[in-house]
């Protein structure tokens, strides 16, 4: 089966319109356009989801229609299935909960002016790790499946020297960076809980590709650490 490599202009098209919904859906639950954290936060957020996108169908076409495969599909695991809706569930509320929390009824009190800007600093070292994942590293799905129609193989460059998981460790920094920005304690639970999907999901995906993928059990040795350099 030769792998697609191609995405639709009305799949991009609606790619835009979802980046637009999610500013929208955070200004509007926080029920003002005052707040200078929250349009930081959705213009980081666009800018990063926007610029990846133009790159990967500039310069990565195959790996962007990877990168739009639906859950279910392709020999994805079956367990990572599951896994990926919990993820989207708790990614809506984090987007929810952190408006609804810092600005609409203020549950939680707002973290220090240098705690806030920890994590805006956080959210920078994100947009380096994600994106360079995407620049270094061709199979990098969103699925947990071996990629046999496009002749996967071990990558052990760039970021993926640094760590085995940096588009885990970038997520995480996202997930913790930018309740911290906005001044949401309530986002942070949600950040706690996403973060405990990502490391089950570590652990799954260690597992098939030490299994089914040549050389991974080499790159284990050769980079020792998931996530965290001398902790994990």
């Amino acid at each position: 089966m030769s792998p697609v490599t191609t995405v639709s202009r009305s799949r991009l098209v609606a790619t835009a319109l979802y980046l637009v919904v999610w500013p929208v859906i955070l200004f509007a639950l926080a029920g003002s356009l005052r707040w200078i954290e929250g349009w930081i936060f959705s213009l980081w957020f666009t800018a990063l989801s926007a610029a990846s996108i133009v790159w990967l169908y500039r310069k990565d076409p195959a790996l962007l229609a990877e990168r739009y495969r639906s859950p279910g599909s392709g020999g994805q695991k079956r367990w990572d299935i599951v896994v990926i809706y919990a993820v989207m569930v708790g990614f809506i509320a984090w987007i929810a909960l952190m408006p609804l929390d810092a600005m609409r009824f203020e549950w939680t009190p707002r973290p220090p002016r240098w705690l806030q800007a920890g994590g805006g600093l956080m959210l920078l070292a994100s947009s380096f790790l994600i994106f360079r994942s995407f620049t270094d590293n061709t199979f990098v799905s969103p699925l947990v499946r071996i990629q046999t129609e496009r002749k996967q193989h071990v990558v052990s460059t760039g970021v993926y020297g640094f760590v085995r998981h940096p588009m885990y460790l970038g997520a995480i920094l996202m997930f913790v960076g930018a309740p911290l920005l906005l001044g949401s304690v309530a986002g942070l639970l949600a950040a706690a809980l996403l973060s405990l999907l990502l490391v089950g999901r570590i652990l799954g995906e260690e597992k098939l590709l030490v299994a089914e993928l040549d050389g991974y059990r080499d790159y284990r040795r050769k980079v020792r650490y998931h996530l965290l350099p001398r902790i994990w």
